[in-house]
């Protein structure tokens, strides 16, 4: 158990698709990514921060957030061949989720109420 809270487990990066302050419902047309480090152990925001994305392209967007640091995307939609790119980065993805502000999102993730539904995209 590491003392400084910052265990392979106990840190994650959280990325939210977002446009007009709120989740985007399809992924690869939003207007900036919002980025939450989170403690899961204490289940608290450390930070977060706000990001461009490159402009989009087939296949980009999962290696980019991969060098971001990122652990798991929460995303109201996301196409199948992306899903299946970002398990090749090693980032987990929760689809169906509903188009509120990014750090309620976050918040429900940490406490276990997160809802997910259908997926908001079919491609």
């Amino acid at each position: 158990m590491s003392s400084n809270g910052n265990g392979p487990n106990s840190v994650l990066a959280i990325a939210i698709p977002v446009a007009g302050g709120r989740l985007c419902m399809h992924f690869g047309h939003c207007e900036q990514f919002e980025v939450f480090d989170v403690d899961t152990a204490d289940k608290k925001i450390l930070h977060s921060r706000r990001i461009d994305p490159p402009p989009h392209e087939p296949g980009l967007l999962p290696r980019w957030l991969h060098e971001q640091g990122v652990n798991l995307v929460i995303a109201g939609g996301m196409g199948g061949r992306a899903k299946s790119i970002f398990a090749e980065q090693g980032i987990s993805v929760i689809v169906g989720a509903p188009a509120e502000p990014p750090e309620s999102l976050v918040q429900n993730y940490l406490g276990g109420t997160l809802q997910s539904g259908e997926n908001a995209c079919d491609h």
